[in-house]
This record gives structure tokens, sequence and C-alpha cells, in this order.
């Protein structure tokens, strides 16, 4: 049975691109998904599945029920693009000012379209209940994935997997690795209030800029001294504004950056521990502060026996050679919060080809992937679930 889903996803492969082209050609951005979601709807419909839209706000899940006993099994792709200026010179370059599918969303979404057609051609033969989950907004902070979830999307799943195409894996490569995969997100902005005052007379004034210089230097050693070395995490500051002119000294300055961390245990410390850094540092400098930080997505955790079992499907379906344990991503993926609520496995496959340009990085203006990782994709699901 495998085999014949698979010629019959290499039959609708060229149906599949010209979906993944007319979605690169005209691209929403996160939470400004208005036709996208429209086009995926028609298409399930078109397969006589059961369809909700407006899952969570923009999502749609089509349902299939299958004709024997089974899990239910949810297969997630998200749909949203970037606020990036399409550079490619492609026929289906985006055609959309300033957005564009720089992270591969419209070929996980072409791909789960094609698991969708083939398995409703074959639905007697499918075990169990099949659901298709197109998550809108998974590049904006918050993401889709938490307003679906409390809007029902998991109620009586018991499994879900999730897929990355990435342009740094040759196609036809495969990934997958047991435990986190991904980091949780935290983001935080500080701003330290002093006393401003004239540049020759700093006797008289309380140095937001000095403070928050050395508040910048105080939060590095969090993770050197902090954390054991056994543990990953990051604490970055990745914008510090404050002053306007040579002679002033400025009563203000607010540090922006984002916490990444695999362990509950260790976000909890560093979350902890950035609220004593900051007072402490203030406090010595004899100015006021307020700290804002804020819990995004969690940790993104594969369930290890269903991990091993794809790792084996992968072999059967790629060879030996093309498969491989992913590396961990110090990156967030809102489709954890999936995962915080069943087992699951997320996994990814190899797009890269630099014979036709597609070997930049994600979220760069010349991205591009090889389209043979949209029948990747579908296999890998269709081998997960058969």
């Amino acid at each position: 049975m495998i085999e014949q889903l698979f010629s019959r996803l290499e039959s609708i492969f060229p149906e599949l691109v010209d979906f993944r082209r007319d979605m690169h050609m005209y691209p929403e951005i996160s939470h400004q998904e208005v036709e996208t979601p429209k086009k995926i709807a028609a298409f399930l419909e078109g397969l006589g599945l059961e369809v909700k839209t407006g899952v969570g706000g923009r999502g749609v899940v089509g349902t299939l029920e299958g004709g024997k006993p089974g899990k239910t099994i949810a297969l997630r792709a998200d749909f949203d693009a970037l606020p990036i200026q399409d550079e490619k010179e492609v026929d289906y370059k985006s055609r959309i000012p300033n957005a564009m599918h720089a992270c591969g969303h419209d070929v996980h979404t072409s791909a789960l379209l094609g698991v969708a057609k083939v398995l409703s051609e074959v639905r007697d033969e499918v075990p169990g209940k099949i659901v298709f989950i197109h998550q809108f907004g998974e590049e904006m902070t918050p993401g889709g994935a938490k307003p679906m979830i409390d809007d029902g999307c998991l109620d009586g799943v018991d499994l879900i997997y999730g897929a990355h195409v990435m342009s740094n894996l040759p196609v036809g490569e495969f990934g997958v690795r047991e435990g986190y995969v991904s980091s949780a997100q935290d983001d935080f902005t500080i701003e330290v209030k002093g006393k401003g005052g004239h540049g020759a007379m700093p006797h008289m004034t309380v140095d937001a800029l000095v403070t928050g210089s050395q508040l910048v230097v105080n939060l590095q050693q969090i993770v050197s001294r902090r954390v054991s070395p056994m543990d990953s995490a990051a604490v970055t500051v990745g914008s510090f504004h404050s002053g306007e002119g040579h002679n002033v000294i400025p009563e203000k300055a607010v540090i922006k950056g984002t916490v990444r961390t695999y362990s509950a245990e260790v976000r909890d410390m560093i979350e902890q521990a950035m609220h004593d850094v900051v007072k402490m540092t203030c406090e010595a400098a004899g100015a006021n502060y307020e700290i804002d930080y804020v819990r995004d997505c969690p940790s993104m955790y594969n369930d290890p026996v269903e991990s091993e079992r794809l790792y084996q499907i992968g072999k059967d379906i790629f060879g030996e050679n093309n498969v491989g344990l992913m590396d961990p991503l110090m990156g967030s993926e809102d489709y954890a919060y999936f995962q915080e609520e069943i087992p699951g496995v997320y996994f990814v496959i190899g797009g890269g080809n630099p014979e036709i340009g597609a070997n930049y990085p994600h979220h760069h203006p010349m991205f591009n992937v090889d389209e043979r990782s949209i029948i990747n994709i579908a296999k890998t699901f269709i081998g997960a679930v058969i």
C-alpha cells in the first residue's frame, strides 16, 4: 500500500508544485492571512473532508475518517510568510511587496495537502482518523498554535507530527532525534531610570547609559556562571538605546533581548536570575528600573518511542545513508505547544540544492528550496500514519 501511495504522490507532484508557487507568489504575513486559509479550506473541502475554518483565529483543520480501527493522528503545517522583500529571479517570485515565503511554509502546506489528497482516495484502507492542522501565525509572537489548541484542534488526538524543510540540508536527506529539539523562547525589555544632566557634571546625575552598559555585561554571567555546562542556554541582548547628544547624560536606557533554554528548571532559574541581576545592578548605581519578562513558546520535546519509529521509517523511505540525527536547535517553534499537550515528533527534510540557488539560509531574501522536498515531507507523513 505504501508504494501505491508514494506512486500517487509522484503523479500529483505538478499539482502540489503549482499550489506551492501560488502561495509563494501571493504570500500573507503572520496574522494577516486571509486568502491563504480560504485556498487551503477549498482544497480540503474538494476532497470531501470535514473542514473547520477560523480555528483559533485563522487556522484550518481538516479531518479524514479512516475505514479501519486505529489512533487519531494529527499532521501539522504552517502557512504564514515573513515581512521580507523577495529578491529571487524566478517565475514564481513574490508579487506582494515586502512579503515572502522565506522559511518554507509554502512547502509544508503543499506537502500536507498532498497527503490529504492521497489518503482521501484510499480512506477505507486508512487506520484511525487523520487530522490535518494548517496553522497560521507561526513566525510572530504570539503564534497561532496555542489559540488553535484552545479552540479544540487537538481534541481526541493521540499523536502529532510536524515537519520543517531545511535549506542547509541537501534534498533527499531526513533528520530526527528524540528529546529536546528546539528551545523555549522568552523575551525581555529592561528600562533603566536614572537622572539626566550635563556631560561635564556626571557627579550630579545617575547615568542610565553607564548603568545599562554594566547591566549588559552582568547579564552575560548568568549563563556562564549559573547554568551547568551540561545544560544549554543563551541570554542575548539584541537592542540597547540610550541618549542622543554628545554632552548629555541620558536619564533612561532601554535594553531588549531574548532567553533560550531547554529544561524547565533552567528556564525558571534564568528568569529569577534576570530579576536579581537587574535589581542589584540598578540599586548599586542608585537607579530605578522596570523589567518586562515575557514567556513565549516552550521547548520542543520529541517522544523517544515515536522518534525511534520515525527514524526507522525514514531509513526505509530515504535509505540509511540519507538519514541522521538532527541537531538540536536554539531557535524556537510554537509547534512545541502541540507536543506539550500530546506525544509527537518534529522532523526535518532536506531542501538544499546549490544548482538551483537553493542554498541561502532561512529568512534570507534569496531563500528557496528544491521542490522535491514537498514529496519527501509528504512521504514521511504517510509513513508515520500508515
